[in-house]
């Protein structure tokens, strides 16, 4: 049998075939043209081979496969944009068959006449997990490292190598309904319960137990090809479904207000694909996996989510030239609710941590926030009871600044005052090596400013945590006008040791997050001021696509936060710098009536004791002469929060805070969760075109203020027919070195 690149195969005295998927220098097997092409090899060459009775494919690694490759995707989209520009005929053809490609694949591996056994052994998404659906067995390890998904409509698409119709004749439509449309994860159990994987076994016996499953006979047949094969539940022509199908649509548009083409498709799919013999249903999936990968949503969504994040990730922005940090021991400074989850997730990565705070009974208070997060871990089954002993271990609460002297970075995550943040760096500064890069975890305060303090502004650098630390997955790397690339790297390195995902921005009020989240806020207080229904302003943002709407986010930061935000812009700036009406909405909700957020449970929302629910306090709609509901246009409230927000983006990268749209639209979403389907902020404004998005703005300036004024630069832009990704184009230096 011929030698492969990323795969080895070895036939045993039984004849059967291990197909081990190792691709060198890779943590985790991706699908690559290549890897598709070694897999149809193969198959051909187990067809051919008469010693062979049947194959078993694994992975050498301790995950199975993430799904595709970035750079696959990537190109698919290129190669529709140049042959589009030549011919949209042939450029269509080309994309169908592009998209067909790993389907058919897989088919032939269903339908090659010898039996195939998926042994799972670690995590298995996408694609891979729908090559395993096309083998006539499937065997997980009995582990919770074994995670099992279609996750591909969270990047705006759908499982489109035969996902939408193997899952439902495996499962019951509605169980494969909610795992398409949702992208969840499935443990080993839930997949076998489901149908969808025939054994779970321990992990030492998971090639054993499918290989015996061929040895037991396995026919290498899929129930689906074999005469009078029934649909799990009946089909769409039964009771149930039809309960399940003309709804399915309605609670889809309900959780994702229509903004998510690709979930869609997944319900036509498969309502579609039931009724059809398999390659007739394929070809139908094919259809309209073509058709989702023309959208605007898909194209924004893959780019930013799937190969922006990874790119970012894997330290797109690491400075080059600089050695790759080793983490020996961290240091957080301040052991409030931020600081001690600062240290709860450095420990989690393995990382020692010194946490300080002004004497040993805070300190210990700080730990006991991860003793907390541990054993909520531990009882859900998260980690096991060593692994959370293990985590705690590495986590030492002190008063005593000493201990920082042999740590590799020091992480400040004090009160936000400049006079105690001051007193904390010339304490650290006293103690650390001269190597030690000092990091402020600081939400609104300048680090050009901060670094004023420090003896070594070159080593000093802002890293921006996002509450709950343990949840958010961004961290925003702020660079002081001093700052090194020595300082970069190692925040840089820490952030992906620690398992988030980083933007860097250079030094603002408000760095690039808080600008943008705090836009957002305020338009809905010029809504409340307007007299708009408070309802309508939470849920008109929810169906542009925001997870929360203004007024509870508002809430959750704290309206005390906010009134001290635009008190200190005030002081900083003067009163031109804030909208006096908004200062005296705050400064009532605050001062006198004490309504200062979720915190001190009462807001923009009233919360009862649970299990109640919060709701919008009655009271609110008291302040401001309402408006009817009928004379409020829904879509035009849409446009306003979608394009303050973009606006406000757009006007970092004219300031040069932020330089990459990557960082912009990956930040955006991942930080405060900008309308996803959209690909980020300045996906936003691309995918419209930016003339078009010129002209909204120029009209919502005329009807609700100039706030909405398009910038220079976005006229510019529109004069020319540029896009962001064009203009500030993040691969140029690239091409320019190759």
């Amino acid at each position: 049998m011929s030698t492969y690149k990323n795969f080895t195969v070895e036939t045993d005295a039984d004849g059967i075939a291990l197909v081990t998927w190792d691709m060198p220098e890779k943590s985790m097997n991706v699908f690559t043209m290549e890897v598709m092409d070694e897999i149809d090899a193969i198959v051909d060459a187990t067809v051919a081979d008469a010693a062979v009775k049947g194959v078993v494919f694994t992975s050498g690694k301790s995950s199975f496969s993430g799904g595709a490759d970035l750079t696959m995707i990537k190109s698919l989209f290129s190669m529709l944009a140049e042959e589009q520009a030549r011919d949209p005929e042939a450029a269509m053809k080309k994309l169908f068959d592009a998209a067909g490609r790993m389907s058919w694949l897989w088919r032939k591996v269903e339908t090659n006449g010898k039996p195939w056994v998926s042994a799972i052994n670690g995590t298995c998404m996408g694609g891979a997990f729908e090559l395993s659906l096309a083998c006539h067995g499937r065997v997980a390890a009995n582990s919770k490292s074994v995670k099992i998904a279609l996750p591909e409509v969270k990047v705006g698409i759908f499982p489109g190598a035969g996902g939408t119709q193997r899952v439902p004749r495996l499962a019951n439509a509605q169980d494969a309904l909610q795992m398409m449309t949702t992208g969840s994860s499935l443990t080993a159990q839930r997949a076998k319960a489901m149908g969808l994987v025939h054994q779970v076994v321990e992990p030492a016996e998971l090639v054993n137990a499918a290989k015996q499953m061929i040895k037991d006979g396995l026919k290498p047949v899929a129930p689906w090809d074999e005469k009078g094969f029934k649909v799990p539940g009946g089909g769409v022509w039964t009771p149930a479904a039809a309960q399940l199908f003309p709804a399915a649509p309605a609670i889809l548009r309900r959780e994702s207000a229509g903004n998510y083409p690709g979930a869609l498709a997944i319900l036509k799919c498969v309502y579609e694909g039931l009724q059809l013999p398999i390659d007739t249903a394929l070809k139908v999936e094919q259809r309209y996996f073509t058709e989702i990968l023309r959208t605007t949503e898909a194209f924004s969504m893959i780019r930013s989510l799937f190969v922006s994040m990874q790119e970012l990730g894997k330290g797109a922005r690491r400075p080059t030239g600089q050695p790759k940090t080793e983490f020996k021991k961290v240091g957080v400074v301040g052991a409030g609710f931020m600081g001690a989850s600062i240290a709860y997730v450095t420990a989690a990565a393995g990382i020692p941590v010194v946490l300080i705070d002004r004497d040993q009974e805070a300190a210990d208070k700080g730990k006991a926030v991860s003793e907390k997060l541990v054993a909520d871990s531990v009882g859900k089954g998260r980690l096991t009871k060593d692994e959370g002993e293990k985590l705690l271990s590495l986590i030492t609460p002190t008063p005593d600044y000493a201990t920082l002297a042999d740590a590799t970075l020091v992480v400040e995550a004090v009160f936000e005052d400049r006079t105690v943040k001051k007193a904390v760096i010339e304490q650290v500064e006293a103690v650390i090596s001269d190597a030690t890069i000092f990091a402020s975890n600081t939400s609104t305060l300048p680090i050009t400013g901060l670094a004023e303090n420090s003896k070594r502004p070159e080593k000093f650098i802002g890293v921006h945590f996002f509450s709950p630390v343990e949840k958010m997955m961004l961290t925003e790397v702020i660079l002081g006008e001093k700052s090194g690339d020595r300082a970069l790297a190692m925040a840089l390195d820490y952030v992906a040791a620690i398992k988030k995902t980083p933007i860097v921005v250079n030094d603002t009020r408000g760095f690039f997050v808080n600008r943008c989240v705090f836009r957002y806020i305020h338009e809905a207080y010029d809504m409340l001021i307007e007299g708009v229904p408070p309802a309508m302003i939470e849920n008109a943002a929810k169906m542009a696509g925001m997870p929360v709407g203004p007024l509870s986010l508002n809430d959750e930061v704290a309206i005390d936060l906010s009134q001290k935000i635009l008190k200190a812009t005030v002081a900083d700036l003067g009163p031109q710098a804030v909208d006096e009406r908004h200062l005296a909405l705050i400064n009532k909700l605050v001062d006198e009536l004490d309504r200062r957020g979720r915190k001190n449970g009462k807001g923009f929302y009233e919360y009862p004791a649970k299990p109640a629910k919060k709701y919008l306090w009655p009271e609110l709609k008291t302040l401001y002469p309402q408006k009817k509901a009928a004379d409020v246009d829904v879509t035009t409230l849409k446009q306003r929060f979608l394009a303050t927000i973009a606006l406000e983006a757009a006007r970092t990268m004219e300031e040069g805070i932020v330089t990459d749209p990557r960082e912009a639209d990956v930040g955006s979403i991942l930080g405060f969760g900008f309308a996803p389907y959209t690909g980020g902020t300045l996906s936003y404004i691309d995918g419209m075109g930016v003339k078009a998005f010129v002209a909204l703005c120029e009209k919502l300036a005329a009807d609700y203020g100039e706030h909405f004024a398009p910038t220079p630069l976005l006229k510019d832009m529109a004069a020319k027919g540029e896009t962001f990704y064009g203009r500030f184009d993040p691969y140029a230096k690239g091409r320019e070195a190759a």
